[in-house]
């Protein structure tokens, strides 16, 4: 009774025990379920974290790849600046160069070309002439006709052949002596001597001669001929349209009230305000340019100026040049105050054989800040203001 009695408690006290064993192994196997998912779940994510590390060290390779390629780069690029550089430096240094070249080639150009125009302007001056003709009575007493040559004589033009000769000169200043002796082995026996010195109450004077330049000359005919039939017309007011002003023009010139004859032709240019009027007949041309002024009709009474027609030529054009063999100049004189007196010692000491002098022609001082133009003709000096 005592062992059932026992049997029976230790049965009843197993099952709890065995329950709670049964219920802390089931938790013990659902934690280390819940350790095994833990656990796949961190392999998981440590194999994710190693191909993430894995590919970022690939990134990274690439990235320092990369980079290093992009240092090279940099380091080429940087070299091809330097050579860059350099050759553009010495493209400017070449190019500056050029510059000052050219900008001295340029000065040079310049300077020639200012050279040459001043050259062009003297030779211009040179042989332009200012000449007044003066007013002289001509009588015709029979016209000179060329052979073959037919028509009405009063139809011819008035024609005027004029010779135009230039002569040789020298301008003297101050301090300057010219002397022409009458034979020429005297001015080349002066022309050896370098400085020659003058005699001057109780004083001397040194003088330089020199042989002259001369300028060249000119010369030459203008055969001139004036017509007898036009008639220049000038300062015509614009004040109607150029049809027009031919038929006024033409209207007015044809009146021999106002000294004018039968028109053949008109022109007119309207913005110049000139024109030229054409007569049938001579001698109308003739009175009305010796008057200077014509009055026309236009919108008004209107004086305008005429005159003749000329019709020139330039011909046998010569040109003379050369130096006088018997003319020496005298330079650095000083002055002494009295002109005249050193004229006379001047001409006293050239003319003694004994200081190689000779026979004076002639003799011209000129004294202070004075100019004087000495003219060279065939046999004689002359000198002017």
């Amino acid at each position: 009774m005592a062992d059932i009695l026992n049997n029976t408690m230790n049965g009843d006290l197993e099952e709890p025990r065995l329950l709670d064993e049964a219920r802390l192994l089931e938790e013990a196997r659902k934690e280390l379920e819940t350790w095994k998912t833990k656990v796949e779940k961190a392999q998981d994510m440590k194999d994710r974290l190693i191909l993430e590390k894995l590919d970022e060290d690939d990134i990274k390779t690439k990235a320092q790849q990369e980079m290093m390629a992009s240092l090279q780069q940099q380091e080429d690029a940087q070299k091809e600046f330097k050579q860059s550089m350099s050759r553009v430096k010495e493209e400017l240094l070449q190019l500056s160069t050029h510059k000052e070249e050219l900008q001295e080639q340029l000065r040079r150009s310049q300077k020639e070309l200012q050279e040459q125009k001043e050259e062009s302007e003297r030779l211009r001056q040179k042989f332009k002439i200012y000449a007044q003709i003066p007013e002289t009575e001509v009588k015709f007493i029979a016209e000179e006709r060329e052979e073959g040559e037919e028509g009405d004589a009063d139809s011819q033009p008035i024609r005027g052949v004029f010779t135009i000769s230039q002569r040789a000169a020298v301008l003297l200043h101050g301090g300057q002596a010219l002397v022409t002796f009458e034979e020429e082995k005297v001015a080349s026996q002066i022309l050896k001597i370098a400085r020659i010195s003058v005699s001057c109450d109780g004083s001397s004077v040194n003088v330089k001669p020199k042989s002259i330049t001369m300028d060249p000359a000119v010369k030459f005919e203008v055969h001139l001929d004036v017509s007898r039939k036009e008639l220049k017309v000038s300062n015509v007011p614009p004040s109607m349209p150029e049809e027009r002003m031919k038929d006024r023009l033409e209207m007015s010139f044809s009146r021999p009230s106002r000294g004018g004859g039968e028109v053949k032709s008109v022109e007119y240019k309207r913005n110049a305000g000139t024109g030229l009027v054409s007569f049938l007949h001579p001698g109308v041309a003739d009175s009305l340019a010796l008057a200077g002024t014509f009055c026309v009709v236009l919108d008004s009474e209107v004086n305008v100026q005429v005159g003749p027609v000329y019709e020139y030529q330039l011909r046998k054009f010569q040109t003379f040049c050369g130096a006088p063999k018997r003319t020496v100049l005298l330079d650095g004189i000083e002055d002494t105050g009295d002109e005249e007196e050193l004229q006379d010692h001047l001409e006293i000491h050239f003319q003694k054989p004994s200081n190689s002098g000779g026979e004076i022609e002639s003799l011209k001082y000129v004294s202070g800040k004075k100019t004087l133009l000495a003219f060279f003709g065939d046999d004689m000096m002359q000198v002017d203001n």
